[in-house]
C-alpha cells in the first residue's frame, strides 16, 4: 500500500474520554464538536487553513446567559466524521500524519467541506490529498480500497468525481490485462516485476495460473451499486463478455449462498449480513465483507438477484448453464419477478445442451405444489430451446438426413460424429434421462408427461432406448392406466429404433400393450432378415470370383428400404473380403455368423412362448413374424420376404 507523510511536528494531541486535547502551553480557545467527539483547539491554526472555520469563528456569538466561554462550533455533518476531522486538525498544526488508500478519500472530502484550498495557505490539504490520490489510482489494490471507502462519503465523493475516477482506473487496468490475456497464457511473468501497476507477487502470478480472473475476488467485496458501475465501465471499455460474466458469477456465488444445492439457504444467509454501522450504507448496499450483524432480508436478496440477472451479458454461453440453473432455483425460492425468471429460462434454453441432469431437477417451489419437480419450468426451457435459432437451425440433423443416414430402421449407419454429438441430440438424451427421473412421481399426469416427451422430435433420437426406459418406469409407477392410455403413451417411442437389448426386454414386458409387443417383434424380425440377407450376398459375391458379384439363385433379395440397407452392408463386407488373403476363410466366418443368428431366432421364439399368452395367438404371431420357418441341415434357411 502506498503512503504519503505530511507534517513535521511530533504528536501533540491526547485522547481522554471522547475528548481530544492539544497539549501545548497555550490554553485552548475553541471547541469543535463532531458527533460525540470534542476537540479543544486554538483559533489561529484553524483560521490559517480553513475557510469554513474562519467564517464560523468570525460569526460566532456567545450565548446570552453565558459568561463569555470558549467558542464552540458544531461540525456534525462533516464527511468522514471525527476521524477525518482529526487528520485535518493535525494537518493545521503541522503534526505528522500518514495518508494511505484507506483515509485519503475521507480526508479529501473533509478538506473540501472545510474549504482548505491554496487561497488560505500554499500547499493546503486539498492540494496534498489530490496529489496522493493520483498515486493511489495508479495501483490496483489501492484503487479498490479507495473505492470501498467512497461508500461512507458517497455524496461528496460523487461531487468530487472520486468514485468515477476510481472506477475508471480499475476498469482500465482490468481491460488492459484482459486484452493481454493470450500473451500471458503463453509467456512466463517475472514474479518481482510490476505489471500494469500491479505487483506480480500479489496478483499477476495468479492471473497467469488461472487465466485473467485475478481481479474477480477483489471486486467481489464491493457493494452492488459500485460493482454494477464498475462492470458497466468495463463493458464500455470493450472487455470480453466471458470475463464480465466470470466476474458476475464469482460475485453472485459469494453473496447468494442458495446457488449451492448442498447448502441450507437459511443457514447460509446467516453467515452474511448487512452493514448496520451507518456510514451511509443501506441494506441494498450489503457486501460479503460486511459484518454479520443481521441476515439480509428476503427482499434484499430478491433485489440483489434480479439486479445480477439484468447485469449478465446477453451473449450465449458466457455464463455457465449450471450457474443459470442455480440462479433460477434461487429465484423461485425468493419469489423473484416473473420477468427475472423468464430471463433465466430463456438463457438456459439457449444453451440447454450444456446442462446436466442433476441441475435440471428443479424442485417445485410454487404455491400449488403438485409434483416433486417443476415440470412446467423444464417444459418452458425446452420450448425456448426448440424455438431458438440453434433449436431448428444449422448444426442439427434434419428429418430427411436422419432418415437417410439412419437406414430404413432408423438406426445410425455411417452417421458422422457431428451428427451424433449435435446439440439437439444431446438435449434429447438429457430429456430422456429427465423423463426417467420424474416418471416415478405418482402425481405426474399423463398429458404432462406426454407433452414434455413430445417436444423433442423423433429424428433427434438415434436410439429410443432412453424414452422406452422412461415409459416403462412411468407404466410401473402408474398401474391404473387403461389399455388405451398405455397405447397412447407408447406412441412416444419408435419401435424401429430400439436396440437388441431393449427389444428383448420389451418382448417380455407385461406392462406394454400387446400391440406394442407385436410391433417390437416384427421390426426385430425385419432387422434380422436384413442382416442375414446382407451376409448371404457376401457369401455369393465371394464365390463369384474377382469383380463378379452374381446373386445366387437361392438368395432372397430384400425389397424396399431393407434392400438398400442390405446392399450397403454387403458392399462394406465384400470390400473387406477383397483384402483378405483367403476367400474360403471369409465364407466360413459368414456361415458361422448366420448360424449364430439362427440360434438367436430360436431363443427369441422360446422367450415369446414364456410370456404366458394363449398358445394359439402366439402361434399365429410367431408364424406371421417368420419364426416358424424350419432350417434344413447343412444349409441356413432365410425367412421368406413378403
Amino acid at each position: 500500500m502506498v503512503t504519503m507523510k505530511l507534517g513535521s511536528k511530533p504528536e501533540i494531541f491526547v485522547l481522554e474520554d471522547l475528548t481530544w486535547r492539544c497539549t501545548t502551553e497555550l490554553e485552548s480557545d475553541v471547541v469543535v464538536e463532531v458527533g460525540e467527539m470534542s476537540f479543544y483547539l486554538h483559533k489561529f491554526p484553524l483560521l490559517s487553513r480553513s475557510g469554513v472555520l474562519q467564517r464560523m469563528i468570525s460569526e460566532y456569538q456567545p450565548p446570552a446567559d453565558g459568561g463569555g466561554g470558549m467558542c464552540t462550533l458544531q461540525l456534525d455533518d462533516i464527511p468522514g466524521g471525527a476521524k477525518a476531522f482529526e487528520l485535518a486538525a493535525k494537518f493545521c498544526y503541522d503534526v505528522k500524519i500518514e495518508l494511505n488508500a484507506l483515509n485519503v478519500v475521507c480526508l479529501r472530502c473533509a478538506a473540501e467541506y472545510l474549504r482548505m484550498t491554496d487561497d488560505y495557505a500554499e500547499g493546503n490539504l486539498i492540494t496534498q490529498a489530490e496529489s496522493f490520490i493520483a498515486e493511489v489510482l495508479a495501483n490496483w489494490k489501492d484503487s479498490i480500497k479507495a473505492l470501498e471507502t467512497c461508500e461512507g462519503v458517497i455524496p461528496t465523493a460523487e461531487d468530487l468525481h472520486l468514485v468515477s475516477r476510481c472506477i475508471t482506473a480499475l476498469a482500465s487496468k482490468a481491460c488492459a490485462s484482459d486484452a493481454a490475456a493470450p500473451l500471458l497464457r503463453n509467456a512466463s511473468v517475472d514474479k518481482d516485476a510490476l505489471w500494469n501497476g500491479i505487483r506480480s507477487g500479489d496478483t499477476a502470478s495468479a492471473a497467469s495460473a488461472s487465466g485473467m480472473d485475478w481481479w474477480y475476488e477483489d471486486v467481489s467485496f464491493l457493494s452492488l451499486p459500485m460493482f454494477k458501475r464498475l462492470i458497466q465501465a468495463m463493458e464500455a471499455k470493450g472487455m470480453r463478455d466471458e470475463s464480465i460474466a466470470g466476474a458476475i458469477m464469482f460475485y453472485a456465488g459469494r453473496f447468494l449462498p442458495g446457488l449451492k444445492r448442498n447448502t441450507s439457504f437459511s443457514n447460509a444467509l446467516a453467515s452474511y449480513g448487512a452493514d448496520g454501522g451507518g456510514g451511509g450504507m443501506s441494506s441494498r448496499n450489503i457486501t460479503p465483507r460486511a459484518a454479520s450483524v443481521s441476515a439480509p432480508s428476503e427482499g434484499d436478496q430478491r433485489y440483489f438477484l434480479e439486479e445480477i440477472v439484468a447485469l449478465l451479458p446477453t451473449k450465449k454461453g458466457v455464463a455457465s448453464t449450471k450457474f443459470l440453473l442455480g440462479m433460477l432455483r434461487t429465484a423461485m425460492l425468493l419469489h423473484a419477478s416473473p420477468l427475472c425468471r423468464e430471463n433465466l429460462e430463456r438463457r438456459i434454453g439457449a444453451q440447454l445442451e450444456d446442462a446436466s441432469l442433476d441441475d435440471l431437477l428443479v424442485p417445485n417451489l410454487g404455491y400449488h405444489v403438485e409434483t416433486l419437480y417443476d415440470i412446467d419450468c423444464v417444459q418452458r426451457i425446452l420450448d425456448y430451446f426448440m424455438s431458438s435459432t440453434d433449436g431448428i437451425g444449422t448444426g442439427y440433423t434434419s428429418p430427411a438426413l436422419a432418415e437417410d443416414g439412419g437406414g430404413s430402421l432408423g438406426l445410425p449407419q455411417g452417421g458422422t460424429p457431428s451428427t451424433s454429438l449435435s446439440p439437439i441430440t444431446m438435449v434429447a438424451k438429457l430429456m430422456d434421462g429427465y423423463l426417467a427421473e420424474v416418471a416415478p412421481d405418482t402425481n405426474l399426469k399423463l398429458p404432462k408427461f406426454q407433452a414434455l416427451a413430445a417436444v423433442v422430435p423423433d429424428f433427434a433420437r438415434p436410439v429410443d432406448d432412453g424414452v422406452y426406459r422412461a415409459i416403462d418406469i412411468y407404466l410401473k409407477s402408474h398401474p391404473w392406466l387403461s389399455e388405451s392410455e398405455r397405447e397412447q403413451l407408447c406412441r412416444l417411442m419408435n419401435c424401429q429404433k430400439l436396440s437388441l437389448e431393449a427389444c428383448t426386454h420389451a418382448a417380455q414386458n407385461e406392462r406394454l400393450p400387446l400391440r406394442v409387443v407385436v410391433q417390437v417383434l416384427f421390426f426385430e424380425q425385419l432387422r434380422l432378415r436384413t442382416s442375414i440377407a446382407g451376409w448371404f450376398f457376401v457369401s455369393d459375391n465371394a464365390a463369384g470370383g474377382d469383380g463378379a458379384r452374381p446373386h445366387h439363385g437361392g438368395a432372397m433379395v430384400p425389397k424396399g428400404a431393407a434392400a438398400v440397407a442390405a446392399s450397403t452392408q454387403a458392399e462394406v463386407d465384400t470390400d473387406a473380403e477383397d483384402d483378405a488373403p483367403d476367400g474360403k476363410e471369409t465364407i466360413t466366418d459368414v456361415k458361422a455368423r448366420v448360424s449364430e443368428l439362427e440360434k438367436e431366432c430360436k431363443s427369441m421364439k422360446q422367450e415369446i412362448r414364456r410370456l404366458g399368452k394363449p398358445r394359439r395367438s402366439w402361434s399365429l404371431l410367431t408364424r406371421k413374424c417368420g419364426f416358424g420357418a424350419k432350417v434344413q441341415q447343412g444349409q441356413p434357411a432365410l425367412p421368406s420376404s413378403k
